[in-house]
């Protein structure tokens, strides 16, 4: 999978450094692997939820939400948003989506 951009993962991790690492292990482990649908996405992460037309994924022990796009007939993942818990409950980045 290509994921697009890894820019908004770098600077979620320099504000929360303790998501640093497992931000760049969901990204290795997306960038190698081959997900045809959501189906695959969930043998990896049984925690990925489908949201909106988002694929939402806990981060770092449920601390953290990453959201993303994933256009699997391309195999693209489009990188959303990257909130903590806090933020992402509070439903904010669904408007305007």
């Amino acid at each position: 999978m290509h994921v697009i951009t890894k820019k908004k993962l770098a600077a979620f991790w320099a504000v929360h450094p303790d998501a640093e690492r497992p931000l760049r292990d969901w990204f290795r482990l997306i960038e190698q692997g081959t997900f045809p649908d959501l189906a695959s996405v969930h043998a990896i992460w049984p925690s990925a939820d489908y949201v909106d037309g988002y694929t939402v994924f806990n981060i770092g022990g449920n601390k953290y939400r990453l959201i993303v796009t994933i256009v699997y007939a391309r195999g693209q993942v489009y990188i959303q948003d990257v909130l903590t818990h806090a933020e992402y409950d509070r439903n904010q980045w669904k408007r305007g989506r």
